[in-house]
Order: structure tokens, then sequence, then C-alpha cells
């Protein structure tokens, strides 16, 4: 499923226009994504959890040279589905 998919099905459940229904998930989304970018824990009930996760500094290897390259720490969006989500089969 993309993202017009979920505009598609928005449209067709609500009746809305196709450019409101557009704005109305871009506006998700750009909410989620602002949220995550300021460290914010996102909790859908019956959905699941999205949380930023830090990853520590490593030293791997390029695997064309064999040389080690350092990883710097960054961040990682983990998403954790909830009950409702996990019984799906």
């Amino acid at each position: 499923m993309i993202k017009l998919d979920i505009i598609n099905e928005v449209v067709t459940r609500t009746g809305i226009t196709k450019t409101k229904a557009e704005l109305a998930v871009e506006t998700v989304f750009g909410s989620m994504k602002k949220a995550l970018a300021k460290g914010d824990r996102i909790e859908l009930r019956g959905f699941g959890v999205f949380n930023i996760n830090p990853r520590k500094t490593g030293i791997g290897r390029n695997p064309r040279t064999g040389q080690e390259v350092n990883i710097p720490p960054g961040k990682a969006v983990r998403f954790k589905p909830g009950k409702e989500l996990q019984a799906l089969e």
C-alpha cells in the first residue's frame, strides 16, 4: 500500500474531494514527522507505537576494501505493533 492508496481509501470512505483527502493525509504524516524529529513518542491505540531509539557509535568495514570505517551515532525510528495488529493472520 502506498500513500495514494491511503488517500483513495479516505475519499471512498468519507466522500470528500481527493484534494482535501490528500491534504488531510499529508497533514497527519507531517505531524508525525515533526513529533518524531522532536523525539516524541507516537502512540496509535489499536495500531502501534512509533519511537526514536539512539544508535551507538560503531566500527564497520568497507566491503570492497576491507578498510575499517567509523559509524557515527544516529537515531532510528522503531515501530512496535499493538495487540490488535499482532493478532492479524
